[in-house]
């Protein structure tokens, strides 16, 4: 990957980080005015889809949380695969650092949910919640302080978000699956196998993977297994190498046309339909109550204390260490942007609860949480690169992150 490449990718997500802030507090402002019913009406308006016997019956959230949200997984499940194979996480020493610091980061937040829900059986469901991090929204924040930022420290918090959001997409799998339709998931399977089909026969136009993945995702979407997930299959089902020099291979073609969907039209739209919350008759004690306070403090504290601690256990351990130009106090404000949780936390949210009478108490913690985390991350940021001075970052790149038993090289960009 080239450094043009990835600074390329590092605007487009900084950038939706911006615009996922202005659409947040437009749903924010939206539903505490007087233009509230308008805005719970046009979430809600139903949008149906028949073709023969097949229906597909939604209120317009659901569209956006099941339908586009695919989208956003299958860009997801590209970057993975191309960061696995041949990126910043095709080698164990370059995938040591951020690995330990996103397993910590995901673990400890839902450590801290449970120990305070302890004694609400009916909340425990919530406990992934607060493991995730919105990569958009963080890399937006670290935009913010422009180009003192030195290379290695974004490339750590891209690589320990792409991490996180595999770890997401496994619990989803796992975890938040409800009643199976076998019926429909053979129809998904049946999919899954087409597109491996065509891969194995070195089928590099896009179209025939677009087509079998819609009907996969009706599948998934009709057998209980959450329907973003079949973007994931999807994307694992793409080639990366197209076996001709002048030919650019399906990922990173579809890849480079998804990004700037996602980043400006996916993302924000899932952000305006699901940040809207109302602010009547709330209190401090409303964060108090333990759905609110668990999400809030599992982003706040325990994403910081368990990326903080894991990279520090890591370190004393010899199995990585920081890169060159990277101080503790960078990585300690990284680990609080990680705990920016916004559209992965209330994405989850919405597969923990149905019940709507949970969706107020979800959005103010996530909104809390990652409120606290970005600005106290921001703060620290700013103050750890004012003490360092902007010499290192200005150079563009610095030697990527190795086991400590390893030399400095450059990184693979």
């Amino acid at each position: 990957m080239s450094i043009a490449t990835i600074r390329e990718f590092l605007r487009h997500e900084a950038s939706a980080g911006l615009l996922l802030m202005a659409t947040a507090a437009l749903a924010l402002v939206l539903d505490n005015s007087p233009l509230s019913p308008l805005y719970e009406r046009l979430i809600a308006t139903p949008v149906s889809v028949q073709v023969g016997e097949l229906e597909i019956d939604k209120p317009l959230l659901l569209w956006i949380n099941d339908g586009l949200m695919a989208v956003f997984f299958l860009l997801v499940g590209l970057e993975i695969k191309r960061e696995v194979l041949e990126g910043e996480l095709s080698s164990r020493s370059q995938i040591m650092l951020p690995g330990i610091a996103a397993l910590g980061g995901m673990v400890v937040p839902a450590a801290v949910y449970v120990a305070i829900n302890w004694d609400n059986p009916g909340l425990l469901d919530g406990w992934a919640i607060p493991a995730a991090t919105d990569i958009a929204f963080a890399l937006g924040i670290l935009a913010l302080l422009g180009s003192r930022v030195p290379v290695a420290l974004k490339v750590f918090l891209l690589a320990l978000a792409i991490i996180d959001d595999l770890g997401a997409i496994i619990i989803i799998a796992v975890y938040y699956t409800a009643d199976l339709s076998l019926a429909s998931l053979a129809v998904a399977g049946v999919g899954a196998v087409a597109l491996l089909a065509l891969n194995r026969s070195g089928v590099l136009r896009l179209a025939p993977y677009i087509l079998i993945g819609i009907v996969m995702w009706v599948g998934v979407l009709k057998s209980g297994v959450h329907a973003t997930l079949a973007g994931v299959v999807m994307a694992m089902a793409i080639p990366l190498r197209s076996g001709k020099p002048e030919v650019e291979p399906p990922l990173k073609r579809l890849e480079h046309a998804l990004h700037p969907w996602v980043a400006f039209g996916v993302l924000p739209a899932f952000a305006f339909a699901n940040a809207g919350v109302s602010l009547a008759g709330l209190s401090l004690g409303s964060f108090l109550e333990p759905l609110p306070l668990g999400i809030l403090l599992g982003l706040f504290l325990g994403k910081q204390a368990g990326i903080l601690g894991a990279v520090w256990l890591g370190v004393r351990a010899g199995l990585c260490r920081l890169p060159s130009g990277v101080t503790w106090l960078q990585i300690y404000g990284v680990a609080l942007l990680a705990g920016i949780g916004f559209t992965m936390s209330l994405f989850i949210g919405t597969l923990a609860f149905a019940d709507p009478s949970y969706s107020a108490g979800i959005r103010l913690g996530v909104l809390g949480g990652s409120i606290l985390s970005a600005s106290l991350g921001y703060l620290v940021l700013r103050l750890a690169l004012s003490e360092r001075g902007a010499g290192a970052a200005a150079q563009g790149t610095q030697p990527s992150w190795t086991a400590a038993s390893g030399s400095p090289r450059e990184p693979r960009v």
